[in-house]
């Protein structure tokens, strides 16, 4: 795999992950209410757009990483995204991390191993 693809792969996972922690910031926020109130409050906070800046950014390296590598490789190296949103938001939100999704992560990751060797 070219250096620019292992580039846009690790900053698709980083940028990704942002996404999705903005996006749980942003809808997990207590005051927000309920119904179109709620979707009133999440658009007036930051969070909201920062999970949507980081999505458009996403898009952009997904595709360009995707140029640069066979699709069935690319999805399957791809699926990091789940651990590393995992592992932030057992951080950022003190998710349970239980021995279920634990070995779910190890069984991803090695896969992730295995095609990235290839």
């Amino acid at each position: 795999m070219p250096a620019i693809a292992i580039v846009l792969w690790i900053a698709n996972v980083l940028v990704d992950s942002g996404g999705q922690l903005a996006f749980k910031a942003a809808a997990g926020d207590p005051d927000a209410g309920a119904g179109v109130a709620r979707w009133k409050w999440m658009l007036a906070r930051r969070w909201i757009w920062v999970g949507i800046a980081c999505y458009v950014a996403e898009f952009v390296l997904w595709l360009s990483f995707l140029s640069l590598v066979p699709l069935s490789e690319g999805v399957l190296l791809g699926s990091i995204n789940i651990v590393a949103i995992m592992i932030a938001g057992r951080y950022w939100f003190a998710e349970k991390l239980t021995r279920l999704r634990v070995a779910g992560m190890v069984l991803i990751s090695i896969g992730v191993a295995v095609v990235g060797l290839q």
